[in-house]
């Protein structure tokens, strides 16, 4: 069993006192639209434009994005609070309260993507993966820096994300686009200690 709670709830020391470990560390950041600089995401898409496509996923696009969650699935670090639901056929499924967007390789392969879920004129990224073998090359960047861009269009004023803090590309990605570290979040587990034998 794990207990997920802010570093700073006071729960947390009576938990460390009855013998609950910390076994993750997460985080929660928060991005002002009003803060955006326009030309630095502008140019993260620019960077990879030249051997990669950068656009938003749509209705035909779904099994390509299953296809890719399937094969990165247990690629997200950290424990419960920081969990990724795999997409089905629902949840993979673009519309105007769920934006998607991709990067595609040179045949069409989508290699990386980023869901956000919209309420009004908020967002919260649900989650963004980039293939294993191309990490690194600023892809992950270049998505998140493109549906930034998107979502600002199209009226969203604030946006939320969060992680493990394990995922350093993550966090190096997030504060690259303009992201504020605003939570830091525990996850503690009730490790049962078996006694040497004698």
């Amino acid at each position: 069993m794990q207990i997920v709670l802010r570093d700073d709830d006071p729960r947390c020391e009576t938990l460390a006192l009855e013998g609950w470990s910390v076994v993750e560390r997460s985080w929660a950041a928060h991005l002002d639209v009003r803060d955006l600089n326009v030309e630095a995401l502008t140019r993260y898409v620019a960077r990879v434009q030249s051997s990669w496509s950068v656009r938003e996923l749509g209705v035909t696009d779904v099994p390509a994005a299953l296809a890719l969650d399937l094969l990165t699935r247990d690629d997200y670090p950290g424990g419960a609070a920081t969990r990724h639901t795999p997409l089905d056929s629902v949840t993979a499924l673009p519309n105007p309260k769920r934006r998607a967007f991709g990067v595609f390789d040179s045949h069409d392969l989508l290699v990386a993507m980023t869901y956000a879920d919209i309420d009004g004129n908020e967002a919260e990224v649900d989650f963004t993966v980039v293939r294993a073998d191309l990490r690194r090359l600023g892809l992950g960047l270049a998505v998140k820096a493109a549906s930034i861009l998107a979502l600002a269009r199209a009226g969203v004023k604030t946006m939320r994300t969060g992680g493990a803090d394990g995922n350093a590309a993550i966090l190096t990605a997030n504060d690259r686009v303009g992201f504020i570290l605003d939570e830091h979040w525990l996850t503690f587990e009730l490790i049962e200690h078996v006694p040497e034998s004698v």
